[in-house]
């Protein structure tokens, strides 16, 4: 690959975060009173944007593609941001959007199957995504269809002891092919991951399961591009320990829980839009 088209892969891959933040902002002010989880959609955006934008391989004219790579949001309520990116691929329309979280939608509070969308799983109950995962992983070897599958889980969810049985069983079945981001953002629901269940050290407790694993700013493009480039022949299950901020993007937001899951207001989301403007 040329310092060219990486110099241009990369700045795709930030104007298409931008629209998957604008596209945030227009459905959580349109879902109003039944309000949406903001916070930790924001802090996987540079994530879901590189994996929608460079790292997956789809068919934007054809979600349900066999070959596919999939996707499994395991923190099925940031699905403010899958939402988002599927609109930017071309999947799900600007006037869809819209209906989040309205009566008789197909876009809820966290993902219901629906691959016409693409979206591939259902997902909401925490620990249950990356051993989904597994099972996907180990079908794509199994049909020799060679696709990938990628598994966002955050580290408050890494409280589940289920997820470090599935954190186990996937180099033990050799997983080449599955990764999975945890979306470092130091905090869950009611408060902080210190306060509640402190997992300390992330990088060394996915590295002692035998996974290829790295830590980095999960904000930083460049960084996030680089490690899915270089770790393609790499003949273990990958894991990034993504460090990011809680409500990234927003001033009122970032670092402050009570945008876990909060309404969007029509003056915070005008003030969103002016400093969406600046960048």
């Amino acid at each position: 690959m040329t310092n060219s088209n990486t110099s241009n892969n990369i700045e795709d891959i930030k104007n298409f975060t931008l629209n998957v933040r604008k596209n945030i902002l227009e459905m959580a002010v349109t879902a109003g009173a039944s309000s949406a989880h903001f916070g930790g959609a924001l802090s996987i955006t540079e994530i879901v944007s590189t994996l929608f934008a460079y790292q997956m391989k789809i068919d934007k004219k054809n979600p349900t593609w066999e070959k596919r790579d999939r996707f499994i949001l395991s923190k099925g309520h940031a699905c403010l941001a899958y939402y988002a990116a599927l609109c930017e691929v071309g999947y799900i329309s600007k006037e869809e959007l819209k209906t989040f979280e309205k009566n008789d939608t197909n876009l809820l509070g966290h993902p219901v199957i629906n691959r016409s969308l693409g979206i591939d799983f259902s997902n909401g109950s925490l620990g249950m995504g990356l051993s989904l995962g597994i099972g996907v992983a180990i079908s794509s070897k199994k049909k020799k269809l060679d696709f990938n599958v990628y598994v966002i889980v955050g580290d408050g969810e890494c409280n589940e002891g289920s997820i470090w049985e599935a954190a186990m069983a996937a180099p033990n079945f050799k997983l080449s092919n599955l990764y999975v981001i945890v979306d470092k953002n130091n905090t869950q629901q009611t408060g902080t991951n210190k306060e509640i269940m402190n997992v300390e050290n992330l990088k060394d407790k996915w590295s002692s399961f035998g996974w290829h694993t790295v830590e980095i700013d999960g904000h930083n493009i460049e960084n996030l591009f680089k490690f899915f480039n270089d770790s393609k022949e790499i003949s273990k299950p990958k894991a990034i320990i993504a460090n990011t901020i809680k409500g990234k993007g927003f001033s009122f937001s970032e670092n402050n829980n009570e945008w876990h899951h909060s309404v969007l207001s029509k003056s915070f989301y005008e003030r969103a839009l002016k400093e969406l403007a600046k960048k």
